[in-house]
C-alpha cells in the first residue's frame, strides 16, 4: 500500500514538475475539440403519434377480421417510407429545391429515409419520427423543416390508408371483372365441346372414369337378377313338386263315374280281405279282377267323373304367376348381360373416346370452380369496399400532432464540451507524465534506491531565496490563471450554446 501511495506521489510530481507542458498540451487539446464540436450540426428531431382503429363488428361478419385490417396497416407502415413516398415528401418540401437531376433525387431519397423513422407502439398506435440536421440550413430552418416533414408523413398515411385503399379495391374488382369475362368465354367455349362430343358420343358421356362406374353399376344389378331369378326358379320347382303330388279331382263314394265305380271295388277288396279271405279264394279272385278292370277305365277316362280339387286349381295359378315371374327376369338378365357386352365393347373399342370425354368433363369442372371462385371473390371485394366507404372500417386519428422542436436532439453539446475539457486535462497530465519517464530524474528517493539497489543516505532540499520565492508565486499565478482561462472558455461556449437554443425557441 504504502508502494501504491509513493507511486502516487512520483506521478503527481512528475506532472506538477512540467505543468506547463500539461497545461499547453491541454489548451490545444480543448481548443481542437470544441472547434470540431461548434462545427457539428445540431439535428433538430419532430416526433409525432396516430392512432389507427382496428375493430369493426360488420367488418368481422364480412371476413375484414382484426387480424387481415392489422396486416394492411403493418403494409402500409412499412411502404410509408418507400422511395415512392419519399419522393413526394421531397417534391413538396424544401428538400427539393436545389434537387435538378435523378441522381440528386436519390440521394435526398436516401438521406430522408435515414431520417424518418416509423415505429408501431401496440397494435393500434404509431408514432413517425423526423431528424433534420442540414449543415446548409439554419437550426431555426432544421426545426421547422423536421415539423413540415412531420406532418407531410401524416398526409401520406392518410392518402394510403384511405384514398389509395379504395383506389386499390377499385382496380382489383376492375381486374376480377375482366378476369370473369375472359373465364366465362373459356366455360362457354368448354360447355361447347362437351356438348358436341356427347351428341357424338353419348355412351362415353363422363369418359372412362363414367363408364367404368356405369359398367360396374350393371354388373351389380345383373347379380342381383341373377339372384332374383335362381330364387324364382327354386319357387317354381317347389310349386310344380306340390302341383305333381296333388290330385285334380277329389273321388267320394256315390258320386258316380269310373273313378268313383274304382272306389268302391276297391272298397269291396278290402273288405274281402278284412274277413280273412285269401288270395287265392274265388271272391278275392274275382274282386281283383274288377279292380283292374275299373283302374284301366279310369285311366282311359283320364280322372273325369271326380269333384275338381280346389288346392289344385290354387297351386296352378301360383305355378302360372311364378312362371311369369322367372320368364321376366330370364329377360332382364339376357338384357343386362347384352348392355354388359356393349359397354365393355365400347371401352375396349374407343379407349381415346374416353380418354378425350374425361379431358373434355375435367377441363369444363376446372373453368366452371374458377369461375365461381372468381364471382365469390368479386362480390366479397365489393361488399368490402362499401363497408370501407360507408362505414370507415379504419379510424384515423392523430394523438400527438407534429410541434416544432425547441431544442436539438442532438449532438448533445453540453456534454460534448464537458468530455472535452476532461480529455484535454486527461491529455495534458498524461503528457506530462510520459515526457517525466523519458528523461533520467528520480521523483523520490526510493525510485533511486530501488534502481540501484544502493541505500540513500539523504536528500538535500530545494532552498529559494527572496527573489525564486517570488517569481515561483508570480508563475503559480500565470498557471493558475491559464487554468482558470480554460475553464472560463468551457462555461462562455455553454453559455453560448444555452443563448442559440434560446434563439431558436
Amino acid at each position: 500500500m504504502n508502494h501504491l501511495i509513493e507511486e502516487l506521489r512520483a506521478a503527481i510530481w512528475s506532472v506538477w514538475n512540467r505543468r506547463w507542458l500539461a497545461l499547453a498540451v491541454a489548451w490545444g487539446v480543448c481548443l481542437l475539440g470544441w472547434l470540431v464540436v461548434a462545427l457539428i450540426p445540431n439535428s433538430y428531431e419532430s416526433e409525432t403519434r396516430i392512432f389507427v382503429q382496428l375493430d369493426d363488428v360488420l367488418a368481422e361478419q364480412i371476413g375484414i377480421g382484426s387480424g387481415a385490417r392489422a396486416r394492411d396497416i403493418d403494409r402500409i407502415r412499412q411502404t410509408l417510407v418507400s422511395a415512392v413516398n419519399l419522393e413526394k415528401v421531397v417534391r413538396t418540401t424544401r428538400l427539393g429545391d436545389t434537387v435538378t437531376t435523378a441522381g440528386e433525387m436519390e440521394a435526398a431519397i436516401g438521406g430522408l429515409s435515414d431520417d424518418v423513422k416509423v415505429v408501431s407502439q401496440g397494435e393500434n398506435i404509431f408514432e413517425i419520427t423526423t431528424t433534420m440536421g442540414r449543415s446548409d440550413l439554419s437550426d431555426s430552418d432544421n426545426a421547422e423543416l423536421a415539423q413540415i416533414v412531420t406532418q407531410r408523413m401524416i398526409d401520406i398515411f392518410r392518402e394510403e390508408n384511405l384514398g389509395g385503399s379504395r383506389g386499390e379495391m377499385a382496380d382489383s374488382i376492375e381486374f376480377l371483372n375482366q378476369q370473369l369475362i375472359q373465364r366465362e368465354a373459356e366455360l362457354a367455349s368448354a360447355e361447347e365441346r362437351r356438348l358436341s362430343f356427347e351428341a357424338a358420343n353419348p355412351e362415353l358421356v363422363g369418359g372412362a372414369q363414367a363408364i367404368s362406374q356405369k359398367l360396374s353399376a350393371t354388373r351389380a344389378e345383373l347379380r342381383s337378377v341373377e339372384a332374383d331369378l335362381a330364387a324364382s326358379q327354386s319357387a317354381m320347382a317347389a310349386i310344380e313338386g306340390q302341383l305333381a303330388s296333388t290330385p285334380r279331382f277329389i273321388v267320394t263314394p256315390g258320386s258316380g263315374g269310373p273313378q268313383a265305380n274304382l272306389a268302391q271295388a276297391e272298397a269291396n277288396l278290402t273288405s274281402l280281405r278284412a274277413r280273412g279271405l285269401t288270395d287265392e279264394h274265388p271272391d278275392m279272385v274275382a274282386a281283383k279282377r274288377t279292380v283292374a278292370s275299373l283302374r284301366e277305365q279310369a285311366q282311359a277316362s283320364n280322372g273325369a267323373g271326380g269333384t275338381p280339387n280346389p288346392a289344385y286349381t290354387s297351386l296352378q295359378s301360383i305355378r302360372v304367376q311364378r312362371l311369369a315371374s322367372v320368364q321376366s327376369l330370364q329377360s332382364r338378365v339376357s338384357a343386362l348381360r347384352a348392355e354388359i357386352a356393349s359397354i365393355t365393347a365400347d371401352q375396349a373399342r374407343e379407349p381415346g373416346a374416353a380418354a378425350e370425354a374425361q379431358r373434355i368433363s375435367r377441363d369444363y369442372e376446372v373453368l366452371r370452380r374458377q369461375y365461381d371462385e372468381l364471382l365469390q371473390d368479386r362480390e366479397q371485394l365489393r361488399l368490402r369496399g362499401q363497408v370501407e366507404s360507408e362505414r370507415s372500417a379504419v379510424q384515423f386519428e392523430v394523438i400527438d400532432p407534429p410541434s416544432t422542436p425547441l431544442s436539438p436532439a442532438a449532438p448533445n453539446r453540453p456534454i460534448l464540451l464537458f468530455a472535452v475539457l476532461v480529455l484535454g486535462l486527461g491529455a495534458g497530465g498524461g503528457a506530462a507524465f510520459a515526457i517525466s519517464k523519458l528523461g533520467s530524474t528520480f521523483s523520490t528517493a526510493s525510485q533511486l534506491e530501488r534502481s540501484f539497489g544502493l541505500p540513500v543516505i539523504g536528500t538535500v532540499s530545494h532552498t529559494l531565496s527572496e527573489a525564486g520565492r517570488a517569481i515561483r508565486t508570480r508563475r503559480l499565478k500565470y498557471f493558475a490563471a491559464g487554468i482558470a482561462g480554460l475553464g472560463a472558455l468551457f462555461f462562455v461556449l455553454l453559455g453560448v450554446e444555452f443563448v442559440q437554443r434560446g434563439l431558436v425557441a
